[in-house]
């Protein structure tokens, strides 16, 4: 089974789906359509993607009436995550109430990078940790878009809540931190509950579709993280063969999906 993590939805139409007032960024409209849904499904056709985790994208806040909407159109085949503030108080008793409601979202996803400082100041904030210890009473994963620069602070809550599994995203933005910060990354592999996600190469690397130059740093993470908590995310399904073609057929589609079904209950 090869599952994507990672696909953002937009859509055109405004008056259903606002942007959120607090939003890090928001999209071009004119570029989007009003059914971003049905153009994904297409692309998922032709990859050869069999289910989906839509990430709920930043420009809506902690407004998810659009990957809610994605969800109820394909109940056997995707799942979302959600995003919310950890400086709201109330933020924790939103997400549960919005898990209640749609038990198809699988994760809580945290922004903290250079650039992203609005979300939280710290991960030692008392507002992270009562939304980490929350999502992992629901059983959420933590989804961490993070850079190598808070890998230390990340490294912490991990100590504390070691039983709750964590997903960092785009091997931790490794351009948006040095080789110092990058070993802290490199040093959450020995947390059993941490997974990395082979995706995003092309925030450093310019040759699509399968960013051969990456290949060295890939593999490093891959090698340090293991097979087994190695997923892929991006791109085309192929970037796990380019990239892996030192692991056996079996632990590169685990890491193409069979971790990920297993992780998140796929039929």
């Amino acid at each position: 089974m090869i599952i994507e993590w990672n696909a953002h939805m937009f859509s055109r139409d405004q008056g259903r789906y606002p942007f959120h007032p607090r939003a890090a960024y928001t999209p071009d409209v004119s570029r989007l359509t009003d059914d971003p849904l049905a153009a994904y499904l297409e692309r998922t056709a032709q990859e050869q993607i069999d289910r989906a985790v839509i990430v709920h994208p930043e420009p809506y806040g902690d407004d998810h009436r659009l990957v809610l909407d994605c969800l109820r159109r394909e109940p056997d085949r995707l799942k979302g995550t959600c995003l919310f503030y950890p400086k709201d108080p109330d933020a924790p008793r939103k997400m549960e109430d919005l898990v209640r409601r749609e038990p198809r979202i699988v994760a809580l996803r945290f922004h903290a990078h250079r650039g992203k400082e609005m979300y939280l100041d710290s991960f030692a904030d008392p507002g992270v940790r009562a939304l980490w210890r929350r999502a992992g009473e629901l059983h959420l994963i933590v989804e961490l878009h993070i850079g190598p620069n808070v890998a230390a602070q990340v490294r912490e809550v991990l100590r504390e809540y070691p039983d709750f599994p964590v997903l960092i995203d785009h091997l931790a933005e490794p351009k948006m931190g040095n080789a110092v910060e990058y070993a802290d990354v490199l040093g959450l592999a020995r947390f059993d509950n941490v997974y990395m996600k082979l995706s995003g190469l092309n925030h450093f690397a310019a040759d699509a579709p399968l960013y051969l130059s990456a290949r060295p740093f890939t593999r490093l993470v891959a090698d340090a993280f293991g097979p087994d908590r190695m997923v892929w995310g991006s791109g085309t399904p192929g970037i796990v063969d380019a990239h892996l073609d030192h692991l056996s057929e079996a632990d590169r589609n685990r890491v193409k999906g069979d971790t990920l079904a297993r992780l998140l209950r796929f039929a």
